[in-house]
């Protein structure tokens, strides 16, 4: 599922995705150490994402509480696709030789990166 999440609505859906269900004064108070956001401004995020259908609202008495309908894992992985294409043409190789280039691979990133490959049948 590919949903275009700004930066902002991201950091909500990861209150979200570390616990719900939960209502706005909660995703307020997870969001409080990292954002100065207003109330108005969480509710117009949460108003977006359930537009968009990245998030659900389930009546609470006088409240909502909101949970995902988005899986942070398909998310992450449209994320990684769309910067893949963006950046490198899609093309893996560039990637890994760009981050490579500006830190330093550990010899445990190494082994990861090769039993990956090992895995995939392409070595």
């Amino acid at each position: 599922m590919k949903l275009p999440i700004s930066e902002a609505e991201a950091q909500v859906m990861e209150v979200l995705w570390q616990r719900a269900p939960q209502a706005t004064d909660e995703i307020a108070a997870a969001l409080a150490g990292q954002q100065d956001w207003q109330l108005a401004t969480i509710k117009t995020l949460l108003n977006r994402l359930l537009n968009k259908g990245a998030i659900a609202a389930d009546k609470d008495g006088r409240r909502y509480l909101y949970r995902p309908l988005l899986a942070r894992e398909d998310w992450v992985g449209s994320q990684s696709i769309g910067l893949l294409d963006r950046l490198f043409g899609g093309q893996l190789a560039p990637l890994v030789a760009q981050f490579s280039s500006q830190r330093k691979l550990s010899a445990a990133d190494r082994a990861a990166l090769q039993k990956l490959l090992a895995e995939s049948g392409d070595e």
